[in-house]
């Protein structure tokens, strides 16, 4: 009769902690939102909080930590004043000088992009394939950058501009259902099937194609703060509005700029191997 009583205590104790703690989604608990994240690397740590604006990543990234998917992993991407870049489970035993970066796991994550979330220096960027292939945009499972970025000027941030535009319209060209056959030939091409010359006829048809919706459609213009913060903070303002951002770096920025510092091979990879020795949640500090 003691043990039933025990064994029903430990049930109810169970119940309670399900109840202050409840289920957000499988593998997210509402009390992980509530924290943020230390990943250890070689070079110190790296505090940074995900955000509540993006909940698809968030709670992506959260079930990755919790199946300690990042822990071993390396930064496979390096370019200093950009991004340094990590999260390819492919990169956990690599030899030397293998080219890394197309592994992940068997899905993507949708495309978040919000207004309010834009490429700052120590933003979380979702990596991912490229238009051509990613219509969608859609990130990548596992890999993401820490941007380290470069302080911008004006004129540096108007070409930025430039950029976005047409790739905004880019995306949209690619996506309209009259361009099909045409991105559907690009496709076949850039795979493989056709003659190279072909290929370069079909590209510069669809740059002529996004130049030309880029010029028809009401122009994005960088938000005067938003151009304060890059002039002063620095990041990659050309990012904006194509990557998903769903976090920022709390501290250790400093540990982010030694790793963006590390000599690299032709493919930007470090030439010593810069490993991700942990990732754990960590109580939450009140920034200032």
């Amino acid at each position: 009769m003691r043990h039933n009583s025990k064994f029903i205590s430990f049930i109810a104790l169970v119940f309670l902690f399900a109840s202050c703690n409840p289920l957000i989604e499988e593998g997210v608990r509402k009390k992980d939102l509530k924290k943020d994240i230390a990943m250890k690397t070689d070079y110190g740590d790296i505090v940074f909080r995900l955000s509540d604006e993006t909940p698809l990543h968030r709670n992506n990234f959260v079930r990755l930590i919790k199946k300690q998917v990042y822990d071993s992993l390396l930064f496979h991407r390096v370019i200093q004043n950009f991004v340094v870049q990590t999260g390819d489970p492919d990169s956990k035993h690599a030899l030397s000088g293998v080219e890394l970066g197309n592994g992940g796991l068997p899905y993507t994550v949708p495309k978040e992009v919000n207004e309010h979330l834009f490429h700052k220096r120590g933003a979380l960027n979702a990596a991912r394939e490229g238009d051509d292939e990613n219509p969608l945009q859609a990130s990548s499972s596992t890999q993401f950058t820490f941007i380290q970025g470069k302080i911008y000027n004006d004129s540096t941030l108007n070409i930025a501009e430039n950029r976005i535009n047409y790739m905004l319209a880019y995306n949209r060209v690619i996506r309209k259902p009259e361009n099909k056959q045409l991105y559907d030939q690009l496709r076949r091409l850039q795979t493989g099937k056709g003659a190279a010359d072909s290929l370069s006829l079909v590209a510069a048809e669809m740059k002529r194609l996004a130049n030309a919706e880029a010029a028809a459609s009401p122009r994005y213009r960088i938000p005067d703060d938003r151009r304060q913060v890059y002039k002063t903070i620095g990041g990659a303002a050309h990012l904006d509005w194509s990557y998903t951002v769903f976090g920022e770096v709390i501290r250790g920025m400093d540990v982010v700029d030694k790793i963006a510092a590390a000599k690299t091979d032709k493919l930007d990879r470090p030439l010593k191997d810069v490993h991700i020795l942990s990732v754990k949640f960590v109580p939450r500090k009140k920034t200032k």
